[in-house]
């Protein structure tokens, strides 16, 4: 006969919990209050001005420039140099050649910077929308055409000297930073820009405070494309007298002198990948803290 006041042997067994599981919570709870006493927290979001970016993107290629620079450089220092590849490099013309090569792509990068995004954001207004094929098609002329071709024809224009060859290297590289600008600000969300104008902000403070934040992004990215396409044509303004790194390969394939060669080779592609990597740590540092969410 089962009793109804709870007497079953049975029944407390399901009701309580086994030793074992009593021992275990125990544990639990004690584990629990030994982190409390020992002061450790959940993991906290990192503040807001802390960005993200790890030591091997802030050490390894400065560190692999370095061993491939010091390594060409005693290769080099070991080289048999005749006169002629002497009279290439001496009296300080290996660094007339880069200091030039900086320049070249320092000013050029200044200029398609103040073209192509003032530019890029009037073809997004809606009075210049439909202007926005026909500016496309010349972007992408300037770099149909090859660069040579195109350095020669400036050459013919306004004469030899580097400012000939800024003028094609602003030429060749307003593509990515315009249609980049471009689609930056074409791929916000509608509703955010009507969300803005809805609480009272002005076309510009639209544009000021949430298109060009929100497509930084894709800007810096056209910049970091724009700025290695000018290391790598900078080469050709020899071409046309406007120095650079180009001299010295230039002077290496004619004299056919390959220590001349491989050293105006080596600084250009290194230049270039010291500028890719700078590009990089300014577009993760300049990019609006808001979008790292997620990344």
């Amino acid at each position: 006969m089962s009793p109804r006041d709870g007497s079953d042997p049975h029944e407390p067994a399901r009701r309580h919990p086994s030793d074992h599981e009593a021992l275990a919570f125990r544990d639990d709870v004690e584990m629990a209050e030994r982190e409390q006493a020992a002061g450790e927290a959940p993991v906290a979001s990192p503040p807001s001005g802390a960005r993200r970016i790890s030591w091997q993107k802030w050490t390894f290629m400065p560190a692999f420039l370095v061993l491939a620079l010091l390594a060409t450089w005693l290769w080099f220092r070991g080289a048999r140099l005749d006169s002629i590849a002497h009279q290439a490099v001496d009296n300080g013309k290996v660094w007339l050649a880069l200091r030039q090569h900086i320049q070249l792509t320092a000013i050029s990068t200044f200029f398609v910077l103040i073209i192509a995004i003032p530019l890029g954001i009037a073809l997004t207004r809606s009075r210049l929308r439909r202007a926005t094929p026909v500016a496309m098609a010349f972007a992408n002329l300037g770099q149909a055409v090859p660069a040579l071709g195109l350095l020669i024809l400036l050459v013919i224009w306004l004469g030899i000297g580097a400012h000939s060859a800024i003028v094609g290297m602003v030429i060749y590289a307003v593509l990515p930073v315009l249609a980049n600008t471009i689609a930056g600000l074409r791929g916000i969300d509608p509703t955010l820009t009507e969300a803005a104008r809805g609480i009272g902000m002005s076309p510009t403070g639209v544009l000021t405070k949430v298109e060009l934040p929100l497509a930084v992004p894709l800007i810096l990215a056209g910049v970091r494309t724009a700025l290695v396409l000018n290391v790598g044509t900078a080469t050709l303004a020899t071409f046309g007298g406007g120095g650079g790194l180009g001299d010295l390969i230039s002077a290496g394939i004619v004299t056919q002198r390959m220590p001349v060669l491989i050293l105006g080779s080596v600084l250009t592609v290194a230049l270039a990948l010291l500028v890719e990597w700078l590009a990089s740590l300014a577009e993760l540092l300049l990019r609006p803290r808001g979008l790292e969410v997620g990344e």
